[in-house]
């Protein structure tokens, strides 16, 4: 059995660079793939999203709108299988959860929040449900049972230094956490935690880490997992791979960081139980030692490849890379026994309303026919009233006179239906004339040219009145008009090349003055990148200059020089 996690950073993107849903899945040749950062709601689940052939999904959306994060997380696994139904399979799950509370699964099935139906999972009893709800309500994971074994997608949440909340929401989202994977290992299960987790937990996982980086609180969490540290998991890529250095799976998109390799390890495989054997004598067994034969990192998925690149970071790239900012982890298993046989979960993409169709109800029905039976009766009544008026809406208006009615109204009726025709036309027409005049966009030369006088004269109003009321122009007169407007041509012709070369020149001197201005890194003495400040603060707003090269490692003379400057030595707050 082969597992891959892999953060796609938006599913639907990762859709569109390979095509289709299949040619993702199949690319990993996997049989249970768990993505993180879909980032879609789950009014966004469209078959196209979540159905492949030969796959059974499972998805986790945000459900919150707290300072605008609505679509900006969200897990989903998918299961390779032969058999959706009557399966023994170990990749088909014999159960799923969205979540980790049991709150988000109660709320599914129409249970609110203080209902009896709302049953909080094992151990969390002495957690209020509306904490354990706000936890776990920003679609961080999927569980899946698999007999064998049970994992954890998850998605863990990111919070930076000074963001106080944030941190505090990561300690409950990562206690709660612990808390439900501690109960299932002392029923005897397997746990499998897998996903981008946003914590590099050793020195040898970040690129140039300082000298305090493993005193941070979540990485000493995450130490204490470890089998190594009294813990009761084991880290698969790094007991595979104990020296390997420089074997990162996450990469600053905004600052070029892939080029060099200047990246982090947060993307995680972790396993925990006993192995599979049933001798008495269990020591020196683990999963780990006993049935895991690799682990490692798909390093073809990422975006920056030397050999392709058109050209070297400046401050960005002249081309968009395609692929997430992540890449994929694998670890492959012996072969699991199969399990009794059993069916696709509730859970499934596959039973989604959205996907599979609402199902209406006795109400809905009863509606619809209410609402028939009623606008058949209008139509008889309307019948009954007027026989002509309802044979002429049945029949077209030139076959009237057939219904009685005298050729003279028949002429009449026909003059006004003709009328109203027109007259839609007419708006038609309009109507389009106007959204050709709103597409015409202004050039960048329009602001720097005066708009030149409009000259028109009673003549030509005159005549552009006539034309309106007399469509039909002469040939001869369309000639005399063409020979007339001809020199008039020709000189707005020459005008107009004379304000484009105006407007060039002025838009030369901006750029020439601008390059002046924009000072040199002292590293490479090279022209450096323009940057705002965009975090909230005093300097909010405030313009800056940084080495336009990739960022990188200090040793590499190659990579960003660390040059920074302010944009103006006088700053006054705002």
């Amino acid at each position: 059995m082969k597992i891959v996690t892999y953060n796609v950073n938006g599913l639907r993107q990762r859709v569109s660079q390979f095509d289709s849903l299949l040619k993702l899945l199949d690319s990993f040749d996997a049989d249970i793939i768990c993505f993180q950062e879909t980032k879609l709601r789950r009014q966004e689940l469209t078959a196209d999203l979540t159905i492949a052939d030969g796959y059974e999904s499972f998805f986790s959306c945000t459900r919150t709108c707290e300072k605008g994060r609505t679509g900006y997380s969200g897990v989903a696994t998918f299961c390779r299988v032969k058999s959706a139904s009557l399966s023994c399979e170990a990749a088909l799950p014999v159960a799923a959860e969205e979540g980790f509370t049991g709150l988000v699964n109660s709320s599914l099935r129409g249970g609110k929040k203080n209902d009896d139906t709302c049953v909080v999972a094992e151990g969390f009893e002495e957690y209020e449900k509306d904490e354990l709800l706000r936890i776990d309500q920003e679609g961080r994971c999927v569980i899946t049972d698999h007999g064998h074994f049970v994992l954890f997608n998850v998605y863990g949440p990111r919070a930076v230094a000074d963001d106080a909340d944030r941190i505090e929401f990561k300690h409950r989202f990562y206690d709660v956490l612990k808390r439900r994977w501690e109960c299932l290992l002392r029923q005897g299960r397997r746990v499998f935690v897998v996903g981008d987790l946003n914590i590099a937990p050793f020195a040898m996982d970040r690129c140039e880490a300082g000298p305090d980086f493993e005193k941070n609180e979540f990485r000493k969490w995450f130490r204490s997992l470890l089998v190594e540290r009294g813990g009761s998991f084991s880290d698969v890529f790094r007991s595979k791979h104990p020296e390997r250095k420089d074997a990162f799976t996450c990469w600053s998109s905004s600052s070029g960081a892939e080029q060099f390799n200047y990246g982090s390890r947060i993307d995680h495989i972790l396993v925990a139980g006993p192995c599979l054997h049933e001798e008495e004598d269990q020591q020196g067994h683990s999963f780990l030692a006993c049935h895991v034969k690799e682990c490692d990192i798909l390093t073809e998925y990422k975006r920056f490849k030397n050999e392709n690149m058109p050209t070297r970071w400046k401050g960005g790239l002249g081309v968009k890379l395609k692929g997430s900012d992540h890449v994929p982890v694998f670890t492959s298993f012996d072969d699991f026994p199969d399990i009794p046989q059993h069916s696709t979960p509730p859970l499934a993409s596959r039973y989604l309303p959205m996907i599979y169709g609402f199902q209406q109800t006795l109400a809905s029905v009863l509606m619809k026919r209410q609402a028939s039976e009623q606008a058949r009766a209008i139509e008889v009544s309307c019948s009954s009233s007027s026989q002509s008026c309802g044979e002429i809406s049945k029949g077209p208006l030139r076959n009237c006179s057939t219904t009685g009615t005298s050729p003279k109204e028949s002429c009449s009726l026909e003059k006004e239906s003709t009328g109203r025709v027109t007259t839609t036309s007419g708006d038609e027409n309009k109507k389009k004339v106007r959204r050709i005049q709103s597409s015409q966009q202004l050039s960048l030369k329009s602001f720097f040219t005066s708009k030149p006088p409009s000259h028109v004269s009673s003549s030509q109003s005159s005549s552009q009145g006539e034309s309106i009321t007399e469509p039909t122009v002469s040939g001869k007169e369309d000639d005399e008009l063409t020979t007339t407007s001809s020199p008039e041509q020709d000189q707005s012709g020459s005008s107009a090349k004379q304000k484009n070369d105006a407007a060039l020149m002025e838009w030369q001197r901006i750029q020439n003055l601008m390059q002046n201005s924009i000072p040199l890194c002292k590293g490479h003495k090279e022209a450096c990148v323009a940057r705002v400040v965009k975090k909230p603060g005093p300097t909010f707003g405030r313009r800056f200059y940084v080495c336009s090269r990739a960022e990188g490692p200090s040793s590499n003379p190659e990579a960003n020089c660390g040059y920074f400057k302010w944009a103006s030595s006088k700053f006054r707050d705002k």
